[in-house]
């Protein structure tokens, strides 16, 4: 077994661990940190492969972009730290059956499938190639899933500012009873409070 091969033991492993750790974990910070790693490998799989272009491109979009709007959202969660209810044993099951007949579906696929060569030269997979044939027009071009991608970006972006978005309550409009401390609050009491200061809120 050469270098080569460790090498890819090495990133499949940190790929499907981390899948399986973001899946499994019950605190949901820790969940979208397990993702990043997952990310993250595949991007060094992508370099194994000799892709730079796309391996960058998994890098910025997923990593800098996907994973960090998923945090923001986490840490604007009333409930980020603590643990999420333990799946039922029916649920549960029923994801690890789809998952494993996902797999063996794509494993037979690939097993019956003859891969031949065109005999014709490989695409140069260079940085100025990719981006030519991806902002082209013509016949093999992708401009147009370039254009849904950057509008897939911009919803995500619309997201984050709505969720970091706060709303503020006018105040004639606060009830006294928010005004008292911590301490004294009663759970169920400053429920009710809160929602009658956002109706009052909807109304205005």
């Amino acid at each position: 077994m050469d270098i080569s091969t460790i090498v890819f033991y090495l990133i499949a492993i940190t790929i499907l661990g981390s899948g399986i750790m973001a899946v499994t974990s019950r605190k949901i910070f820790r969940s979208a940190i397990y993702l990043l790693f997952s990310l993250v490998g595949i991007a060094g799989l992508y370099f194994y492969l000799n892709y730079e272009f796309i391996a960058a491109v998994q890098i910025v979009v997923y990593v800098g972009g996907i994973v960090v709007l998923i945090l923001f959202s986490v840490f604007l969660t009333s409930g980020s730290g603590e643990d999420m209810k333990k799946p039922h044993l029916g649920r549960a099951l029923f994801s690890g059956l789809a998952a494993a007949f996902g797999c063996g579906l794509t494993m037979t696929f690939i097993n019956h499938q003859d891969f031949i060569s065109s005999g014709k030269p490989a695409l140069d997979p260079s940085a100025e190639n990719i981006g030519f044939q991806m902002l082209s027009t013509t016949e093999h071009g992708y401009i147009l899933p370039f254009e849904v991608v950057s509008m897939l970006l911009l919803a995500a972006m619309i997201g984050c500012i709505v969720i970091a978005i706060k709303i503020k309550v006018p105040a004639h409009a606060i009830l006294p009873e928010t005004k008292r401390y911590h301490d004294d609050i009663d759970v169920p009491e400053t429920i009710a409070v809160l929602e009658h200061n956002e109706s009052i809120v909807k109304q205005s």
